[in-house]
């Protein structure tokens, strides 16, 4: 198991888990990471450095498998069980780690992991992953960002400007860690509703009212999936959603 560098705001006797998306990682000033205060409030929180990023260690090869380790050792760090929050593809991690630790998690959220069934997106997401495969087998840390951006819709002429942004190099160090989510994120991309069915906990999957369309149909499809969920919109957000409007939401469904 990786050794992992983790924060924890004592607050009330319920535990969370944080599971933050592509490149976050503590060191950062992401939604994740100005979720946790506000979340201390009304439980005990851990936000911790997914392996290889921040001052988490690596083992290699990447298994899902580990990531999922990763968070029931935490659990068991905190306690007997724990809730999972998960934003973007650390919502989908989050997914897969409530089905296969059973019990031990006792409510998932999610907010928008990023799955697409339309069939050019599953058609670019194959051949991304082939790139980022090739890119970072030459280790070129540099060429794997610019290829998750083009993904994600960053116009190409906005590359170069990106390229001086303060935090390319903290992306950059982090970058073979693109792989690992694009693992998450399963071989196309696609909806994952025989797993979604799977997860026997309540559930709660939320989107934005202003983020990308196919994130609302795909919300909707994996809370119809989850024999316990509720879905719902967060208006006016999209997908680098407010922590000041999400905290109340997430306070409310898992004090409920």
């Amino acid at each position: 198991m990786a050794q992992l560098s983790r924060s924890i705001s004592w607050g009330r006797d319920r535990r969370l888990i944080l599971v933050g998306g592509t490149l976050e990682q503590r060191a950062m000033d992401s939604e994740t990471a100005q979720l946790a205060p506000l979340l201390a409030q009304h439980f005990t929180v851990l936000h911790y450095d997914r392996r290889g990023r921040g001052d988490s260690t690596d083992t290699q090869p990447y298994a899902v498998e580990r990531e999922i380790e990763d968070i029931d050792a935490l659990i068991t760090e905190a306690g007997d069980s724990a809730f999972l929050f998960g934003i973007s593809s650390g919502a989908a991690l989050a997914l897969e780690a409530a089905i296969k630790l059973g019990d031990k998690v006792k409510k998932l959220a999610m907010y928008e992991a990023p799955y697409n069934d339309d069939e050019a997106a599953r058609q670019a997401w194959k051949a991304y992953r082939k790139q980022l495969a090739e890119v970072l087998a030459h280790s070129r840390r540099g060429d794997a960002l610019a290829l998750f951006m083009l993904l994600v819709g960053m116009p190409p002429d906005h590359l170069d400007a990106v390229r001086q942004h303060p935090l390319w190099p903290m992306w950059e160090a982090v970058a073979p860690t693109l792989a690992y989510d694009a693992a998450v994120m399963g071989e196309d991309s696609s909806v994952p509703n025989e797993k979604a069915a799977s997860v026997a906990v309540p559930a709660l999957v939320m989107d934005g009212g202003a983020s990308y369309p196919f994130m609302h149909v795909t919300a909707l499809a994996l809370a119809k999936a989850m024999p316990h969920a509720q879905h719902r919109t967060l208006e006016g957000q999209t997908h680098e959603v407010a922590p000041q409007v999400l905290a109340p939401v997430l306070v409310e469904f898992f004090k409920g």
